[in-house]
This record gives C-alpha cells, structure tokens and sequence, in this order.
C-alpha cells in the first residue's frame, strides 16, 4: 500500500474528530473530518456509519502503522449548478400574451 493507492475498508469505529477504518490488508487508518467533504461536516454520521464497508484512497501512510485516508477524494457530491437571471422579468413580459392565450385554449376544452 502507498500514497494515492485506492483501498477498502469497514468503518469501526466513529469520533467527532473522525472515522476509524480497518482495511482490508488488516491494517488501521483514520479519516479526518475535513476529509468527508469540501464543506462544513457537522456530523461524521451523515457521511458513513459503523460496519459500512467502502473504497478510500490512501493520503499518506506514516511509521508504517498510521494510515491517513480520504472518503471525499471518492465520494464527491456533484454540486447544482445555480443559474442567475441576468434578465429579469423580460421574458415573462413577452411571452405573457401566448400564455394567456394558451390557457384560454385549454380552459374550454
């Protein structure tokens, strides 16, 4: 196992600070907090939960025996995309006629 290696693990144990992970090799790693997302983390349990078993990627691996990992690198959430009207009410105003149009159409149906 080195650095950027992508490994699986069981999570089993969690603390404020972060998840305690057993790999599969039977080794022990920590995901820190700021490791669960690019965001605020107010609550590790909202990312993982003991006994849940996932792929991390392996950050950097120090004395041989402490194993820094990474759950956000592999589970990202996609972001919305937010889209802001530049145009105001424009459209609205030209299109109102065809709608109320429409709605007449289908208003005596």
């Amino acid at each position: 196992m080195k650095e950027g290696d992508i490994v699986r693990g069981e999570i089993t144990a969690l603390k404020p600070y972060g998840a305690f992970v057993k790999l599969e090799d039977g080794a022990y790693g920590l995901i820190h907090i700021s490791e669960f997302s690019d965001r605020y983390v107010r609550d590790i349990e909202d990312y993982v939960s003991v006994g849940e078993q996932l792929d991390l990627e392996v950050l950097s691996i120090q004395d041989d025996t402490k194993v820094s990992l990474s759950f956000k690198t592999l589970h990202k959430r996609k972001k919305r995309l937010r889209i802001k009207l530049k145009t105001g009410f424009a459209p609205l105003r030209k299109r109102l006629g065809e709608w109320i149009a429409g709605y007449e159409t289908h208003d005596g149906e």
